[in-house]
């Protein structure tokens, strides 16, 4: 055998050698790499704990798919290439793409039956080089595991925000969405949430949507503190059993009795999210005839213990220039009447400016006759997570709303030094209880003075979380606002602060992760639209003829060479 033919044959034989190793090694020990810069589809570790935990089959369909625009291509893309990643780690989940509009007879039969699970789908006008045309796309996918069915959208709406600028921003929720529904239908529900009743708090009508959103990830229930009169120890142990405590707009005053029971509560490690609205003040008793109402100070008993605890609430209302509009009747033409919107200074429209994964990478959030938070220095940890603009300021109390006040002029100067208001506060620490080195209203063998590490969060407005209701007295989406049709992040809120009370950080840390996405310039795309088609499409085919060309060449050139040599 020639020399040349047994060098051949050991060179065959190594790499026959090298891959089978390879192989094997790979069977072996399992990695991706991710060579994005922003690691993009790098899964965050509570991503891999969670899709970890899928033991039998899930389903996911996404409602994503045929002739798209271009700006839906990418999110379908990213979703599915995401998606994949997902099933890499776990071949227990599976997807497909479907097409809502596939079959032209049963659309529409398909597409209703999409809108009654909630699928809403969005109308949008696609632009291609000046061309306008309408398209119907269902930014949505649906998770079925054990007989069990959560919705995920996909596309993350944000106010005044563009299609491109929504589907960049719902790419970089993208994890985060999916990851969520999963954990929802895997995770057996342990913690529980007592919604606090019996001091005037919102009716479950106007709380439906924010408890309807709890309950896909917790336990929780009604829980009244009348008991308190005739059962303190009761009422107390039985409070103890929960992990988080919800009071929203409580209008009524508590009784000391049942401040010893939440501050007991509140000393044994229950996590409390305060909700409270320190002046009387509502948009519906400004709808009368005189389009006037009397804002007022709300005692509710509870300033000694908010005190104590760190920080207060201030009985006077924020007024704020970067504020949500309402619609006022301003005449009549023929029979209908005329409206406009005017800015409502009192309702203020709150863009986070904090860094913590609770308020990061959220949209603008709605208050309503906000209050003023000050903290006070006692050894426990406060952060600011919600602030007005710097054009805000707060009015004192008692003093009289009315509707004529949309027409007020205003200058900067107006604002100068009193902007920047705190209307939402983290607390974390050891609370020490308000009825410390004090006589307790009721006797209690197990009272604690000193806490132990706990976090408490306060928002100046009951009205965050509650949810407007339609002309068939149905809720409507928490963060909608009828007024002006715009939707607002309070839900996202009030889920993220729900989800750090209970040390479920790890969805809210993958909801603040940071993407890099770059948008390409269509004005410019347009101007240079066969120049880019030219540099995208006809240079790599260039290149591939060029190398075709000289590998051709070479090679004839080196086998005619050895020929040659060989007749010599």
């Amino acid at each position: 055998m020639k020399a040349s033919n047994k060098l051949n044959l050991k060179t065959l034989g190594i790499t026959i050698f090298v891959l089978i190793v390879l192989n094997v090694l790979g069977s072996l020990f399992f990695h991706r790499f991710d060579l994005t810069k922003d690691k993009r589809y790098t899964l965050s570790p509570t991503t891999l704990q969670i899709i970890k935990q899928v033991q039998n089959p899930l389903s996911i369909k996404i409602y994503m798919e045929g002739e798209l625009p271009a700006d839906f291509r990418r999110l379908q893309q990213e979703t599915k290439q995401l998606l994949e990643e997902f099933q890499a780690y776990n071949n227990n989940i599976v997807f497909e793409f479907v097409n809502p509009m596939e079959n032209e007879d049963e659309s529409m039969d398909f597409a209703k039956s999409l809108f009654q699970k909630g699928l809403t789908p969005i109308n949008i006008t696609v632009d291609d080089k000046g061309k306008q045309s309408q398209a119907m796309v269902f930014p949505w996918a649906i998770a079925v595991y054990n007989n069990k069915e959560v919705n995920i959208p996909l596309l993350k709406n944000r106010m005044g925000a563009s299609t491109t600028e929504k589907v960049m921003g719902s790419i970089q929720h993208l994890e985060y969405s999916i990851t969520d529904a999963i954990s929802k239908i895997t995770k057996t529900k342990s913690k529980k949430i007592a919604i606090i009743k019996g001091n005037g708090e919102l009716k479950e009508t106007h709380i439906a949507k924010m408890l309807m959103q709890i309950h896909e990830s917790y336990l929780i229930g009604p829980f009244t503190l009348d008991s308190v009169a005739k059962n303190p120890n009761g009422t107390l142990r039985e409070l103890k059993k929960y992990d988080l405590a919800i009071i929203a707009k409580p209008t009524d005053k508590f009784s000391d009795e049942e401040k010893e029971v939440l501050d007991q509560f509140i000393m044994n490690g229950g996590k409390t999210l305060w909700l409270i609205d320190q002046v009387a003040a509502d948009m519906d008793s400004l709808y009368n005839d005189a389009g006037a109402t009397l804002a007022y100070p709300r005692d509710l008993n509870l300033n000694d213990m908010f005190f104590k605890y760190g920080f207060r609430i201030n009985p006077d209302l924020v007024k704020d220039e970067q504020a949500s509009a309402i619609k006022l009747a301003i005449g009549e033409q023929g029979s209908a009447t005329q409206y406009q919107e005017f800015k409502w200074r009192f309702a203020p429209e709150v863009f986070p400016t904090s860094k913590h994964p609770i308020v990061k990478n959220l949209g603008g959030i709605k208050f309503d006759f906000a209050n003023q938070i000050d903290t006070l220095k006692n050894g426990i940890k406060k952060t600011v997570l919600l602030q007005s603009s710097q054009y805000s300021k707060t009015v004192g109390t008692p003093t009289e709303i009315n509707l004529g006040m949309v027409e007020e002029k205003t200058t900067p100067e107006d604002y100068l030094n009193k902007g920047n208001i705190p209307l939402a506060v983290l607390l974390e620490g050891s609370f020490h209880s308000v009825f410390e080195n004090r006589v307790l209203p009721f006797k209690d063998n197990s009272f604690t003075a000193s806490g132990k590490p706990n976090k408490m969060i306060v928002v100046a407005d009951g009205d965050i979380a509650r949810n407007q209701i339609d002309k068939n007295g149905l809720p409507v989406e928490l963060g909608y606002d009828q007024r002006t049709g715009k939707l607002y992040d309070n839900k996202d809120f009030i889920m993220n602060a729900i989800n750090y009370l209970l040390d479920d950080t790890g969805l809210i840390n993958i909801r603040s992760k940071d993407l890099e996405l770059p948008l390409l310039d269509r004005e410019k795309v347009y101007q240079n639209y066969t120049t880019t088609q030219f540099i995208t499409i006809g240079v790599p085919i260039l290149i591939l003829i060029i190398f075709g060309l000289v590998f051709t060449f070479v090679r004839k050139r080196k086998y005619s060479t050895i020929h040659v040599n060989k007749k010599m």
